[in-house]
């Protein structure tokens, strides 16, 4: 290919956003576009949305002299010039916009003082180097030019066409993960100042994010805390059998319906993982309720009863039966506007708010004080379920309610029809006073009464597949103090009073009414006054059991031939809650997890996959982790040599012939792994994974009881995860960790039934781990995002052929 009458393009498609600053903040710019092309002018209109632009190459002037440039686009762009044929050295010269909004008509080359440029002094027998970069979203005329023209009055710009610019470099037979050559200039890594151009309170405000997931959390780094000595924590509990009652081995699961029997756990301390930020989009945390709605009805109808129109008359919306007993729960209204009290049933019973804002340091201190008194029993509390709290208190008392509910018209609906004879809310016509109608008065010194409104209490554990911002469930601060207080009074009998606790970093629950609660906890403890040290163990807290002998039969089967003497089978009977250690449910600190990926043409994410696993390597400094890629004959990157060349601990390469099938590839992947007792992780390749993501996986595997299946966070369209908008995928379960000899136990993947297809094969696999005896852990992990892309061009797309007699 000639060098000359041709520029580099790069496009980064599936990217929305209408600013250059929005390009700059897509993962894979500069190196990684979705496209590596020439383009033969300075004058470019694909007739597509949502994508950004990086043109590049040398400009060689027709004569010496000043000449002036000027840029023109739909949306934002920039136009860079080197005053040589040094990319280090190129300057922004005159741009299109700052923020978004601003756009031109194709060869309006003077809308904006910042189009034109400056005289800029060229000689014919040099070449300068320059770049272009421009974002469209999915509005208006795409399209973006340069023009130029000797500083002289009068002369009019015309395009920089092919007789003038020349490549930076020929492309045509590299690699798409070949990145060496591709200029790093300040126009792809920096905003300039002349962008930048705003005032501090503007900046400060537009750098933060509403997501409180972005602010630290212990939890994120605790996998640093060196671990409690095992010999240590040997004997602090008595041993008990573990059994919950929502296992359903061998129970007939229709296809698809295993997820009706996946329950959530609940968590302390918050780790802020509802999408606040994004209620405006879903509203779903605080459904309405149909006892709100009714008398809102109502009154709006008595307030309508001279009108012509009925405006007001809304429906209550479907709201579906749930596994507990919280249908009546009275929730806000859509704007989230607390309800008044008199609209509101009683508030359930909840002798401690969870999560209350305290010291940082008071439940622990709780938790200590609750050791000086000795507290060794969680039978009060533990009476009341979760589900149990969520029912109003019939005795209580409503408060008296206002004679005026205003809260009530400010949610009448918010778009009325104009009234017959009345204007509408948009006319600038001066409504006249009708006779006999006085003018509505407004007492601004109206106060209320109020109650403490705890929304968690209102929430189950069953998965709600409408709901896709809130976040993980939360645990009452009163049941982690009692659970803690006597698992550390336990702890320090065992080992002569060394440990002190710091901090409750984490504690699951998962909740089994019938028979005993388990929990996770980590805490961070000194020992010995000298020494942090991290706890990270499941303890079991067995509630109700049967008779004693009455379940002799199930016990039976229950005692493993490993299980040490004195295991206590379920069904014996005690006369309190027994705190024990749950027996075979034990993680294993430094088991091998296995990502296994099956890939075809996808070099940037591939690349992109390779380079986190490096940095996951270097941040964690854990060796036992490897990456499985099975590639289905990419032709866009030598995945091999980009492996070879990684500094990942251990990787494996695959290579499989034909089209891309994702059940095969996981099964060939996980077929690799030969040691039984590791863990397979099936991955994707669009993901951010948090520095935790080992330790969470294997914290939440355990052979032959536990399965992980995290929910990971989908990022929308334009946002990363320094900008996180978008929502959590509550109904996927294709990141998937379980222990190698599980996986094979159920079958593996059914590679023939979703051979040339997928979309539901992570649905059908875990039927079949739930009707193995698994459980499965579902939990919202902080900072886990699934990158936003389409699906134009992935996978097969390319080898779809029209069938015959087809339009």
């Amino acid at each position: 290919m000639s060098p000359f009458s041709l520029a580099n393009l790069h496009v980064f498609e599936d990217w929305c956003g209408s600013s250059v600053a929005q390009l700059r903040k897509n993962l894979h710019f500069p190196l990684y576009p979705h496209t590596r092309t020439t383009v033969k002018k300075l004058a470019v209109a694909p007739k597509w949305k949502n994508y950004g632009l990086r043109i590049f190459g040398f400009i060689h002037p027709y004569r010496d002299g000043d000449f002036q440039f000027s840029v023109s686009s739909d949306d934002n762009s920039e136009f860079w010039v080197s005053p040589d044929e040094s990319p280090l050295n190129a300057r922004l010269l005159v741009y299109v916009g700052q923020l978004g909004t601003e756009w031109t008509a194709p060869g309006e080359f003077s809308k904006f003082r910042s189009q034109s440029s400056k005289s800029v002094h060229l000689i014919s027998s040099r070449r300068y180097y320059f770049e272009i970069l421009h974002k469209q979203d999915d509005k208006g005329s795409d399209h973006v030019e340069v023009g130029w023209r000797p500083f002289l009055p009068g002369l009019k710009y015309e395009v920089i066409d092919s007789a003038y610019i020349s490549l930076y470099t020929d492309e045509s037979s590299l690699k798409m993960n070949s990145v060496d050559h591709i200029p790093q200039t300040l126009a792809s890594h920096s905003r300039p100042s002349s962008v930048e151009e705003q005032s501090q309170e503007h900046s400060h405000f537009s750098s933060q994010h509403g997501a409180d997931m972005l602010k630290p959390d212990p939890r994120d780094t605790f996998y640093s805390t060196p671990m409690i000595q095992a010999s240590h924590l040997e004997n602090v509990l008595p041993a008990c059998l573990y059994s919950p009652t929502y296992v359903v081995k061998d129970f007939p699961i229709a296809r698809y319906q295993g997820l009706q029997f996946v329950y959530l756990s609940f968590i302390y301390p918050n780790d802020f993982t509802r999408l606040t930020h994004m209620e405006r989009e879903n509203k779903c945390f605080y459904r309405e309720s149909p006892i709100y709605l009714e008398n809102r009805v109502a009154v709006v109808r008595l307030r309508n009863r001279e009108r012509r129109r009925v405006r007001g008359g809304g429906r209550e919306p479907h709201i579906p039966p749930e596994r507990e007993a919280a249908a009546d729960s009275t929730l806000p209204s859509k704007r989230g506007t607390p309800l008044p009290q008199h609209l509101q049933p009683p508030p359930p019973h909840s002798p401690t708010p969870p999560n209350s804002l305290e010291n940082p340091q008071t439940i622990e201190s709780r938790v200590e004080s609750r050791l000086e008194t000795r507290v060794t029993s969680y039978l009060k509390t533990s009476e009341i379920t979760e589900s149990q709290q969520k029912q109003p208190d019939p005795d209580q008392e409503p408060s008296e309610p206002d004679p005026e509910p205003d809260p009530i018209r400010s949610n009448a609906d918010p778009d009325p029809e104009p009234e017959e004879g009345g204007v509408s809310d948009y006319s600038y016509e001066a409504e006249e006073a009708r006779p006999g109608w006085a003018e509505e008065s407004i007492n601004w010194q109206r106060t209320f009464s109020v109650n403490p409104m705890d929304f968690e209490l209102l929430r189950s554990d069953w998965n709600d597949l409408r709901c896709n911002v809130s976040g993980n469930l939360q645990l009452a601060e009163s049941e982690v103090v009692d659970v803690l207080a006597q698992y550390m009074e336990k702890l320090n009998e065992r080992n002569g009073g060394i440990y002190t606790l710091l901090r409750i970093i984490n504690v699951e629950k998962r909740r089994d009414s019938a028979r005993g609660n388990r929990y996770l906890v980590e805490l961070e403890l000194m020992e010995r006054g000298r020494n942090v040290v991290r706890l990270s163990e499941y303890i079991y807290l067995l509630l109700h059991r049967g008779r004693l002998g009455g379940d002799s039969l199930e016990n039976t089967e229950f005692i493993p031939a490993s299980a040490p003497p004195g295991a206590t089978p379920w069904g014996t009977a005690y006369a309190n809650p027994l705190l024990c250690q749950p027996v075979m449910l034990q993680w294993r600190k430094d088991v091998m997890v296995h990502f296994v990926v099956p890939v075809k043409n996808q070099a940037r994410w591939v690349q992109q996959f390779i380079t986190d696993m490096e940095e996951l390597h270097r941040q964690t400094k854990d060796d036992n982790f490897s990456i499985i890629i099975v590639d289905f004959e990419s032709t866009d990157m030598d995945v091999e040599q980009a492996l070879r060349e990684s500094t990942v601990p251990r990787y494996e390469y695959l290579r499989r012939e034909g089209n891309f099938e994702r059940s095969a590839g996981l099964q060939i992947g996980v077929d690799t792994i030969e040691d039984n007792h590791s863990i397979a992780f099936l991955c994707d390749l669009h993901i951010h994974f948090p520095l935790n993501i080992l330790e969470s996986i294997r914290k939440h595997c355990v052979e032959g009881r536990l399965a992980f299946a995290p929910i990971v966070m989908r990022l929308g369209c334009g946002s990363s995860p320094l900008e996180p908008d978008g929502y959590w995928e509550v109904n996927g379960f294709g990141l998937f960790g379980i222990y190698k000899s599980d996986f094979d136990k159920i079958g593996g993947m059914n590679t023939e039934e979703f051979k040339d297809r997928w979309g539901g094969e992570d649905w059908e696999l875990l039927d079949r781990v739930l009707q193995n005896g698994l459980e499965v852990e579902r939990l919202r992990l902080r900072n886990f995002f699934h990158y936003y892309h389409s699906k134009r061009g992935m996978w097969n797309a390319q080898n779809k052929k029209t069938p015959k007699g087809g339009g």
